[in-house]
């Protein structure tokens, strides 16, 4: 009759599994010795460097991998990151990810990924969700929609560390990174304004959108200080909306409304580049120029800003490092053990391409 032991072996070799007493037994030590040296238990410090090297060459040979599952509910630790966005079809999103997940690698972490699809409700359900799996930390990537989510606030009941990227709540207890809004608003109209353009369109974004007054609040300020007329007949705001991808439509629904009102302007300013692209489309399908009639700026320099013909001048977001900032706060708030919100505010950078130039009256 086959030991007890040898029948053990089978088994775990029939189900793909190597267990510690597997270890054990090739190894000649007992489970609970191999068990404080596969765990590097404290106990690990007095145990023979060479026994310690015995029991890790044979795990190695037998293919044993840890049960992290098990290893997880003894420490309570699971290096695992909820990770929630609004619309994964955003082109903010993907970039934002990228740095969050090269990020989360580096530090040996994983994600569990939710896309809220723009719906209050997903979101919520996503959130009791990755709660329920006990996630050591969460990245929410924000959109339009977060302005009017508070279920954020229960985080700071459960210590959970959490920052949101986009936006910075009122909440006492999640940490934050965005992009300078005003400083890149700023910077927008300052390049078309020193290339000679007196007389700027604004396509600005919906006015329930904490960005919108930001960005806004930089451009007043730079005409302000150069005294430069804004024309209320040439500022136009986005409609509320969810969905990131129809400030495409309204881009062009607002620019064909400036044309149709045969008002004269020599530059537009977009809220972000999908509506900039919208305009510049309109401009084109009406036969205007760009930009020998008319430059367009737009904001955040996603991948089809690029792409567009011509290629969009715009403010560009570091979104990789915003990403990637966002991991660094929520795993230095786990390693800490602490939950005090912090707020990182990016540089903007200014990338000019083909779709600004000088007023057709001065490059003459």
């Amino acid at each position: 009759m086959a030991s007890a032991g040898a029948q053990m072996k089978r088994q775990s070799r029939s189900n793909g599994t190597v267990t510690i007493r597997d270890i054990a037994g090739k190894a000649g030590f007992s489970p609970s010795t191999v068990s404080i040296v596969l765990n590097n238990a404290p106990l690990a410090r007095y145990i023979p460097a060479e026994t310690k090297e015995r029991i890790h060459k044979v795990a190695r040979q037998l293919g044993y991998r840890p049960n992290q599952l098990a290893r997880s509910l003894r420490s309570q630790r699971n290096h695992t990151i909820g990770l929630i966005v609004f619309n994964i079809t955003d082109p903010f999103c993907t970039p934002i990810l990228h740095g969050i997940e090269t990020a989360l690698y580096q530090a040996s972490y994983i994600s569990l990924l939710a896309d809220a699809h723009n719906d209050r409700s997903r979101f919520e359900r996503y959130l009791e969700m990755l709660l329920e799996r006990r996630v050591e930390g969460l990245i929410v990537v924000a959109n339009w929609l977060v302005v009017q989510i508070d279920l954020l606030a229960d985080l700071e009941n459960r210590s959970i560390p959490t920052a949101v990227i986009g936006r910075k709540l009122s909440l006492g207890a999640v940490s934050s990174v965005m992009v300078d809004n005003e400083a890149g608003a700023r910077m927008a109209v300052e390049h078309l304004y020193s290339l000679g353009h007196r007389e700027i369109a604004f396509l600005r974004g919906p006015k329930v959108l904490v960005d919108t007054g930001q960005r806004w609040r930089g451009i007043r300020s730079f005409a302000q200080s150069t005294g430069l007329a804004l024309d209320p007949k040439l500022i136009l705001d986005l409609p509320k909306s969810f969905d990131p991808n129809e400030g495409f439509d309204a881009g062009f629904r607002l620019t064909e409304e400036l044309l149709r009102r045969k008002l004269h302007f020599t530059a537009l300013v977009a809220f972000d580049d999908v509506t900039a692209l919208g305009a510049m489309r309109a401009l084109t399908v009406a036969g205007v120029k760009v930009p020998q009639q008319c430059s367009v700026i737009g904001f955040d320099d996603v991948a089809p800003a690029a792409l567009s013909f011509p290629p969009l001048t715009t403010i560009r977001q570091p979104m990789e490092t915003m990403g990637a900032c966002a991991v660094g706060l929520v795993a230095d708030a786990i390693a800490e053990s602490q939950t005090l919100p912090l707020h990182r505010k990016l540089a903007p950078e200014l990338v000019v391409r083909q779709s600004t130039t000088k007023p057709a009256t001065e490059s003459q």
